[in-house]
């Protein structure tokens, strides 16, 4: 078990601890949150332990990928519930910056990925993923981990920030891990503590349509059916749904003809909560001994 973390609030001072580590010839890892932390994060640590020497985890709620209308003033901010969580998790420095830290003159310089930042939930969230490259790029520049690891639930976003460091050339492995899941199916985010009891019951339905639709996109039935379905009993359960769509899993801005592997992405409102999941599934495959199982 590693010693108790250490919280830093200033970019000057995580810069000189993390230049002692390098010092002795230790990697750093990078896991960026924005707090009201869970098992999935803990699980992002974990594969970021495997990756690295040292790890950061960084919390920060960040303004800018929030809309006017967003819950940005809502969003459970629990810190020090969070630092007390880290302890035995393989955190060495829990970054965790005020907002004039990370923009001391304000919102000057913003990076923007167009191709991406449009689509999907870029059209019901505009500015949101330029917040978030923004705002990555900076705890990227701050901390110059080796590795930074991101939950594929936001697969969009995660698409979003490995086409940015990539087009300016960061010397960072950006790694996307597997999505944690509540036993319903319903994949874990700080946003679930909005759902009500009711709500949470079913909740897992978000999972189960998108696995549904998979099913018959491998084994070659009626997707548009599938959709439609899906929709029907999202909408009956109480759900509204932003989008259900499906693309090329290594571009979303590709052809899905082309793919190897499609995507399956969903966004949907349930009460006060705004949800949203995903699947990969192979393409090509074939099914074996009649309808698939679910």
């Amino acid at each position: 078990m590693n010693e108790k973390p250490v919280i830093i609030s200033s970019v000057n001072a995580i810069r000189k601890q993390l230049d002692v580590f390098r010092s002795s010839g230790q990697t750093i890892g990078l896991v960026p949150t924005m707090g009201n932390l869970h098992q999935g994060h803990f699980d992002l640590i974990e594969e970021a332990s495997r990756r690295a020497d040292r790890i950061v985890v960084s919390i920060f709620v960040n303004p800018m990928q929030f809309g006017p209308h967003e819950d940005f003033d809502a969003y459970p901010r629990t810190l020090k519930t969070d630092c007390n969580a880290l302890d035995g998790y393989g955190c060495d420095i829990i970054f965790a910056p005020t907002v004039r830290e990370i923009y001391p003159k304000g919102i000057n310089t913003e990076i923007d990925v167009p191709s991406l930042s449009s689509i999907l939930c870029g059209q019901n969230r505009p500015g949101h993923f330029k917040g978030v490259a923004t705002v990555v790029a900076k705890l990227l520049n701050i901390v110059q981990p080796n590795v930074a690891v991101f939950g594929i639930k936001d697969y969009q976003q995660l698409q979003v920030i490995k086409t940015m460091v990539s087009d300016l050339q960061m010397p960072v492995e950006i790694v996307g891990a597997d999505i944690t899941r509540e036993p319903s199916g319903l994949a874990m985010s700080s946003r679930n503590t909005y759902l009500s009891k009711e709500e949470r019951s079913v909740a897992g339905l978000l999972h189960q349509s998108l696995i549904d639709i998979g099913n018959a996109l491998k084994c070659g039935r009626d997707v548009s059916l599938a959709l439609k379905t899906a929709r029907q009993s999202l909408k009956d359960a109480g759900f509204t749904i932003d989008y259900i769509e499906i693309h090329n899993a290594a571009d979303l801005n590709q052809p899905l003809i082309e793919a190897e592997k499609a995507v399956i992405l969903i966004a949907a409102k349930l009460g006060k909560a705004r949800l949203i999941d995903n699947l990969i599934v192979p393409l090509g495959s074939q099914c074996s001994g009649g309808p698939p199982s679910v």
